[in-house]
């Protein structure tokens, strides 16, 4: 089985949907993905996720269903240095990377700021909605891989978000999402893929085989939106810092 798993396009936060940029992405991400065959689709209920999954649906007739533990992993939000609530992954890199557990696949979420805002249970939340919807398509939870009951080639889509992709790869890989949320990047539209790998009957690890893959925008000249990344020098103040 293939998992897709696909942020949404070029956001405008403000109003939960996409620029006039993130429409265009989502477009020519529909031109890729429309002509796949694909199992089903899931998106985020959140409306730049539904928003990008639009086009493909729409162009190959196609629907989706809405699952609540897509949505952007923002009900969980740390104390920051300054007092205000923020999301786990803009911590800065003298801050966290300070703190040994937070590299630790289990003890990451019992440093107190993280304890405070609930995160193990909002990642509860995500780990539990993934392994259902995996048993659905054959594929069930046993320790720390997946026990197959219903072998397939199947791929299916999740349109969804940065934060809950790398919650949910860290899950599938057994690493800290501290790691991924600040390690790695998923442009808008990029596609990661992963897929299952059934090497003794009955027994499945998943392997991820592309991350944040923007060939579709590649081709077509259109490049990726800066949306979810920092300044590359500290001097480019056109770029976020925070």
């Amino acid at each position: 089985m293939k998992l897709l798993i696909i942020r949404h396009g070029d956001p405008d936060y403000t109003t939960d949907s996409l620029t006039e940029k993130g429409h265009r992405e989502a477009e020519l991400l529909s031109e890729r993905i429309a002509p796949m065959d694909i199992a089903a689709y899931y998106v985020s209920p959140l409306g730049r996720a539904q928003a990008t999954a639009e086009y493909t649906l729409k162009k190959c007739r196609c629907a989706a269903e809405t699952l609540d533990w897509l949505r952007e992993f923002d009900k969980n939000l740390i104390i920051g240095p300054d007092g205000e609530r923020r999301i786990a992954w803009d911590m800065l890199p003298q801050d966290w990377t300070s703190v040994p557990e937070y590299y630790d696949k289990e003890k990451w979420a019992d440093v107190p700021v993280m304890a405070e805002a609930d995160m193990r249970n909002g990642i509860a939340y995500v780990k539990n909605g993934l392994d259902e919807l995996l048993a659905k398509h054959g594929y069930v939870r046993n320790g720390n891989y997946y026990s197959v009951v219903y072998p397939n080639e199947d791929t299916i889509v999740l349109f969804c978000h940065f934060g809950v992709e790398c919650v949910i790869l860290g899950h599938l890989l057994g690493i800290s999402p501290m790691l991924l949320w600040h390690g790695f990047m998923a442009a808008p539209t990029s596609v990661t893929v992963i897929c299952s790998e059934e090497r003794r009957e009955g027994i499945a690890y998943f392997r991820v085989t592309a991350f944040g893959d923007i060939s579709h925008l590649n081709n077509h000249g259109e490049p990726p939106a800066f949306a979810g990344r920092f300044c590359e020098i500290f001097k480019n103040t056109e770029q976020r810092h925070d």
